[in-house]
Order: C-alpha cells, then structure tokens, then sequence
C-alpha cells in the first residue's frame, strides 16, 4: 500500500494525497507540491500513513520540500494581493455591467495565474472582463461560477444555532441532504428552519439521519443545533 500525507490548500478544505518521498513531515507543517493549477503551498491535514491503492488518484505526486520562512511570507504576500485584485475586479465588473456576484479571489502560490469565484443567475459573457483584467494583472485568469453552498463556504458566517457555519469549519466536502432526513426527525418542515444562511437544507440535518433510520434517538428532537433553534422559536 502507497505511503501517503494528507495535504489541504483552505481552512476546511478538501484534503489531497501526496508522497511525503522521504521528507520528514507531520501534521502542520507546511509543504510546497506541484498540482494540476501549477506551484501551491499547502499543509499537512493527516500525518503520513499507508492507504489502500484505490483511495489514491493516480499518479499520486511527491511532495517537493518542506514550505520555508520565505514561502510563508510569499504566501502573506499574496493574500495581501489577494484583497487589490478583489477591488479591482469588482470596479471591473461593475463597468462592464456583468450580473454575476464577485465572492473570492485566489492567486497559486507562484502567481502564474488568479482564480475568481463568482455566483450568478445563468451563464455570463464575461470575455471582455477577462480581457480587461488580463491586461491588468498580466497573468493567467480565470473565472469560476460556484453554487451558493461553496459561497457559504468561502464567506463563512453564524449559523442559526449561534456557531460558526459547519462547512467553514470543519466540513471539508458537502454530502447530499434531503428533507427526508427533516421529516425522519420530527422537524418543522419550514423552510426557514431548516435551511442555512446558503438557501439550501442545512448540513446538520445530515449528522443523526442515519440513527433516525436505525430507529435510535426517536425522542431526541432532531439535530441539537436544530432542537436550540426550534425551542428559542
């Protein structure tokens, strides 16, 4: 079985496997790899470990060093940039008169190219932008449409049960949720209630469902941030 250390490049976020090839790593430390956007700096997630063959995406790529103090003020750096290109996008989008919601922006670690992340409507023109801030930058850009959970996500904030959102910090991928799992825990079916600030069925609804379906915690109300919420109500 592959050798691996679990590398994850946003608080939260999806964690990717990587061959520690013979560096001495362990969990927090920061890590330089080579990936399919380019150069990337990211941290170890889960401490080096063997896994079964068919959890690995092949080809499973080396870590290339250990991050220095250089590459972590590099990575301050571009943060830094991260809020100008920010602005300037949006003024961007603004002249242009584009209907699309500027959420994120996010330059690889070896600045060859920035990520925007928009949500909008339906599909967008946004060629001249892309032009414009092209000449701009003078880098790679590209523009991605995101859903409403994966804007959630990147902006963060309070759930109703007074706690920072789940999908901030700690859920690191988002499993389907239905309103079965509402009616199989005896919830208000109101929207307003069970929904989170995304518009979509809250994530907590996800995490007693399968005691529900094994006839276990029938008395308990439901989910507790959702039982909190139900009983201020």
């Amino acid at each position: 079985m592959p050798t691996v250390v679990g590398v994850t490049f946003k608080s939260a976020g999806k964690v990717y496997y990587f061959d520690p090839d013979g560096h001495s790593l362990g969990f927090g430390n920061w890590v330089i790899v080579e990936t399919s956007r380019g150069l990337e700096i990211g941290q170890i997630v889960i401490s080096a470990r063997e896994v079964k063959e068919e959890d690995v995406v092949q080809p499973l790529k080396p870590v290339l060093r250990p991050a220095t103090v250089d590459d972590l003020a590099q990575l301050g750096e571009n943060k830094k940039q991260e809020k100008e290109a920010l602005k300037i996008c949006q003024e961007k989008i603004n002249e242009h008169g584009l209907p699309m919601k500027l959420v994120d922006v996010e330059y690889t670690f070896d600045r060859k190219k920035i990520i925007f992340y928009f949500t909008a409507e339906g599909r967008v023109d946004f060629r001249e932008l892309v032009k414009d801030l092209a000449r701009v930058f003078r880098t790679r850009i590209e523009l991605r449409q995101i859903g409403v959970r994966d804007e959630a996500k990147m902006i963060g904030g309070m759930g109703p049960c007074g706690r920072e959102l789940c999908c901030q910090s700690f859920l690191r991928n988002f499993e389907p949720v239905s309103i079965r799992m509402a009616k199989a825990q005896d919830l208000a079916l109101n929207p307003a209630k069970i929904s989170g600030i995304c518009g979509r069925l809250m994530c907590c609804l996800r995490y007693e469902s399968e005691a529900y379906e094994n006839g276990e915690n029938q008395n308990s109300g439901g989910c507790s941030c959702q039982k909190e919420k139900q009983e201020d109500e």
